[in-house]
């Protein structure tokens, strides 16, 4: 046997070899939980559930007052759910810069990646974030200080970029068809998707390879948009898309859409594009004009009670 011969090939993601050796084009670095003494944000890791190495990582903006409440916002990293991780320096300081403008709680969730990992762990890990978040809202095992002092469960939202953004859709309609409900103390007002990786009309060689139990793209989990009966019990009540204009994914948003708006959902659902934009360009030069605009445009959203 050759085993250097590649079997499957995402270029950008990850090659997988004959023998079954598995080598992403891209590994994520690490950057540590900190306090920064000039924002005032502080971050601390948890490990939710050991044995799948599910952790969250946690920001909690500068505090004025002892028991000061900031709107909770979970955060799901992007990566075509292959790549990346919520402790890349690229997510670490993205976050960090959104609790401090935004004035917002971080849960950002780290999840198990495709292939070693198939679809649908990272949407079974996200929602063991979730349930852990749900706890402290519901007054039960709960011991996160941090959350139960000041966190705002009547102010939920749930985000993501890219596959982060398709994870947080999930969720959104797995807290309403879920029978391992999250309980009433956890209100879910809304979503910010940051240019969602959904799926479209042609086959998409991630999804076809890493969810081997529906590989076609008109699964619900990966194009929600052709399946409207689904779509219109969505259990939050607003929705803002994030799309570029030179995204290569950008039309899958705007399909994503038209299809929250036509399918007899009751909420209120907004798109806002940064033109000429591609792919996570917030991520990759944050500093750039466009990207603080997004950054307005997410933090105007968060502070919306309902």
């Amino acid at each position: 046997m050759d085993s250097d011969e590649v079997v499957y090939d995402v270029p950008v993601f990850f090659k997988v070899y004959k023998d079954g050796r598995i080598e992403k084009y891209r590994k994520h670095d690490f950057a540590p939980p900190s306090d920064n003494p000039i924002t005032g944000v502080r971050s601390k890791d948890i490990v939710i559930v050991p044995e799948n190495n599910v952790i969250v990582r946690l920001y909690l903006p500068k505090i004025t007052q002892n028991d000061q409440k900031f709107p909770l916002l979970v955060y799901i990293h992007g990566g075509g759910f292959t790549i990346e991780s919520a402790f890349s320096t690229y997510y670490d300081s993205y976050l960090h810069s959104l609790a401090a403008e935004t004035n917002v709680f971080v849960v950002s969730v780290e999840y198990r990646l495709a292939p070693e990992h198939m679809i649908p762990a990272c949407y079974d890990d996200s929602w063991a974030a979730m349930k852990w978040v749900s706890q402290h809202a519901n007054g039960e095992q709960g011991t996160e200080p941090w959350l139960k002092t000041h966190a705002d469960f009547s102010r939920v939202f749930l985000s993501g970029d890219s596959a982060g953004a398709n994870i947080a859709h999930n969720m959104m309609m797995r807290a309403n068809m879920d029978e391992d409900k999250l309980g009433d103390g956890l209100r879910l007002v809304g979503m910010a998707l940051i240019q969602p990786f959904f799926g479209n009309h042609e086959p998409d060689r991630i999804w076809s390879y890493c969810c081997p139990e529906n590989p076609k793209s008109d699964d619900p989990r990966f194009n929600p948009a052709v399946h409207p009966n689904l779509l219109s019990k969505l259990v939050c009540s607003k929705v803002l898309i994030c799309t570029g204009g030179a995204d290569f994914i950008r039309d899958r948003g705007w399909t994503y859409y038209e299809a929250l708006k036509q399918c007899g959902w009751k909420g209120q659902v907004e798109i806002k594009e940064s033109e000429e934009e591609e792919h996570v360009f917030h991520l990759i030069n944050p500093t750039c004009e466009r990207a603080k605009a997004l950054m307005k445009w997410m933090g105007d959203f968060f502070q919306q009670s309902s």
